[in-house]
């Protein structure tokens, strides 16, 4: 490798989500906020290199071509890296507040959750979900690990609803659900057990937990399962890294 390549490669360490097409010789305008985070908080100057994605065409190693008092163009080099698709697991989640649903968010795009759904459930102590901040957290989670896609946010959906319309969605996909009163140890028998069975989501109660006639509906279908996260009662957004955790250690890309 040429010694100007390997300088590229070290420093275009910063990566930046655009919704333009990336190609060899493409002409990227970050956004206004995108700009002044390249320019004023990194203070990178022309020539500086950056990794761009946009969730279809891989990553892609770009150098800033022009340079404005608040904005730039971005040059396209060349691809470092070709697409590859989320892991097929989705977080559904009861909202909490706001500090601790930005956490929340930010975890799950990191332990590799493809989809993000708001549930509005019995309990639920949070009315109104802001989906913009939630989509730029998303954002900015797959900027900094790695990621070559962002989750997709889905619009909040009623408790209700979801398991009226789960079981018409194909391909078929189980629920593994967070019940304080499931036997320890059971689920994680259970996730081996069901591995070749096809795709899983995680649920997660509000901060109250579900109501008596909510647990009794997920327990009552056959595409559920009841995961304890152990003896301590935990906080809605740590049991929701915890259950990710386990089903990425058993069904997801963990174990490559």
């Amino acid at each position: 490798m040429k010694r100007d390549e390997e300088t590229r490669c070290a420093t275009g360490k910063v990566r930046l989500y655009v919704e333009a097409d990336l190609r060899e010789g493409a002409r990227v305008e970050p956004s206004r906020d995108q700009a002044h985070y390249l320019l004023n908080v990194m203070r990178m100057k022309e020539g500086g290199a950056l990794r761009l994605f946009n969730g279809r065409d891989g990553e892609w190693l770009a150098l800033i071509e022009e340079t404005g008092k608040k904005a730039c163009v971005l040059r396209v080099e060349e691809q470092t890296r070709g697409q590859e698709p989320l892991p097929d697991i989705w977080l559904l989640f009861a909202p909490v507040k706001k500090a601790r649903l930005d956490y929340m968010v930010q975890k799950a795009a990191e332990m590799g959750a493809g989809v993000i759904q708001p549930v509005l459930t019995r309990f639920t102590n949070v009315a109104r979900v802001k989906e913009e901040r939630l989509e730029a957290n998303l954002i900015e989670a797959a900027e900094q690990c790695g990621l070559l896609a962002v989750p997709e946010l889905r619009e909040p959906q009623s408790f209700e609803k979801l398991l009226d319309e789960w079981g018409g969605l194909s391909p078929k996909r189980r629920i593994l659900f967070c019940d304080e009163a499931a036997e320890p140890g059971a689920a994680l028998e259970a996730l081996e057990a069901e591995r070749a069975k096809g795709p899983w989501a995680v649920l997660i109660g509000p901060e109250g937990g579900f109501a008596p006639e909510e647990r009794e509906r997920l327990l009552a279908r056959e595409d559920t399962c009841p995961l304890s996260l152990g003896p301590r009662i935990m906080r809605a957004d740590t049991a929701a890294v915890a259950a990710l955790a386990a089903v990425q250690l058993v069904l997801g890309d963990w174990r490559r």
